[in-house]
């Protein structure tokens, strides 16, 4: 099995080469999507949160009003620091689920948005950085996503730079490029990704 963490800032296109990857046979673990799974209606894990924050960071049928705890956590380090330490916890263990009950010889793609503020770089046998330049990543922030300029950048900023990301890379995407070219690219990375799984697995012999 090749572990490989993927990320990118935010508008970069970390999504769509996490796609490409995926339909050339990776097996992802996305870990924004276990996130929500964690704390969806019914979880030990939003009971949690509520016992945290109260019950009034719940809508009315129930589940987690993610605006409103956004609203709370963000403009708070220690509150956004209790809530990561509910948080990842579970996400970390489902993760391992979801690893382990792949093939022995899968390519694993984690798809981490904050792999590198959260220093998990050594957790994986290699790191892809999807990299596109910030009027890149701005222009897709507010023409795509229909975010205001000033939004775009705050979240822009709130990330690693594309300088501390890179540094963690041991395979760079670039994505400041038309679809087609990042298609044929994304098919060269996992040409080096299977060679990779292949050159790790013990010989018959060992």
């Amino acid at each position: 099995m090749l572990k490989v963490g993927l990320t990118g800032g935010i508008g970069a296109g970390k999504s769509e080469v996490s796609r490409l990857l995926v339909a050339c046979g990776a097996v992802l673990i996305d870990a924004d999507r276990i996130a929500r799974e964690v704390v969806a209606p019914g979880t030990p894990g939003l009971a949690s949160v509520v016992e945290a924050f109260g019950e009034e960071i719940l809508a009315a049928d129930g589940s987690l009003d993610r605006p409103r705890l956004g609203a709370i956590v963000f403009s708070d380090a220690e509150k956004l620091a209790t809530l990561n330490s509910i948080v990842h916890p579970l996400v970390g263990a489902r993760s391992r689920e979801l690893e382990e009950a792949a093939a022995d010889d899968a390519v694993v793609l984690h798809d981490v948005p904050l792999l590198t503020e959260n220093g998990l770089a050594p957790l994986y046998d290699l790191v892809i950085v999807v990299d596109a330049a910030p009027e890149t990543q701005l222009d897709r922030l507010v023409r795509l996503r229909g975010m205001t300029e000033e939004d775009a950048r705050a979240r822009m900023a709130a990330q690693a730079t594309r300088e501390q990301r890179r540094e963690i890379a041991d395979i760079v995407i670039d994505n400041n490029v038309p679809l087609e070219e990042l298609e044929q690219r994304v098919k060269d990375v996992w040409a080096e990704l299977v060679r990779r799984s292949q050159a790790s697995r013990p010989s018959p012999a060992e």
